[in-house]
């Protein structure tokens, strides 16, 4: 499984050329199991600027797994990540981030993604990137 992250759905959606964009469809296409996570369908759709548009996103989205928090570990997971992250001197933007990262670490499932903060997380603690 590949969770793919809010940064590279919009890319899709929007048809940009990014390298991230273009290996999210090729996955895809080839039937490889896709997830994303609540919080980045939760992102996904908030940036949509209608109600059709959104329902039609959150219809294609619901054919993929989804990695949830589940319980109060989760948000304890996340947190850990984030203070990792800054023992190793690396400051994570957005919690969001360390959100969308815990249920793939809980899981070992890797994070397609187009933002550099995942890149600094996955290099200091155990989150892996695909």
């Amino acid at each position: 499984m590949i969770a793919v992250d809010t940064s590279v759905w919009i890319d899709v959606l929007s048809g940009t050329d990014s390298v991230a964009a273009q290996r999210c469809v090729e996955l895809i296409e080839q039937g490889a199991p896709v997830a994303i996570t609540d919080v980045v369908l939760t992102e996904v759709l908030q940036g949509l600027r209608s109600e059709r548009e959104a329902k039609t996103v959150a219809d294609h989205l619901a054919a993929f797994p989804v990695l949830r928090l589940e319980t109060l570990d989760d948000f304890t997971l996340a947190a850990q990540l984030y203070r990792q992250a800054r023992r190793a001197g690396v400051t994570i933007r957005k919690t969001l981030d360390c959100l969308i990262a815990a249920p793939c670490v809980r899981n070992g499932v890797p994070l397609l993604h187009s933002d550099r903060d995942f890149d600094l997380l996955a290099s200091c603690t155990a989150l892996t990137i695909w």
